[in-house]
């Protein structure tokens, strides 16, 4: 399931957030630096999802 994440996160940056984490902080976040920068948003996701301790539910 994660590589699909990262997936959408390379396409879609906040998408692959979103999916990972909900409409949480990191997601807003993830939203200012894709609209700063394309590649910020993408290194930011995949950080996100790649992380050890992903957000449970």
């Amino acid at each position: 399931m994660d590589l699909i994440r990262i997936l959408f996160a390379i396409i879609l940056p906040p998408l692959g957030v979103f999916l990972q984490e909900g409409l949480g902080k990191h997601f807003w976040f993830n939203i200012i630096l894709t609209l700063l920068g394309y590649i910020p948003g993408i290194v930011h996701a995949v950080y996100i999802i790649a992380r050890d301790n992903p957000r449970t539910v």
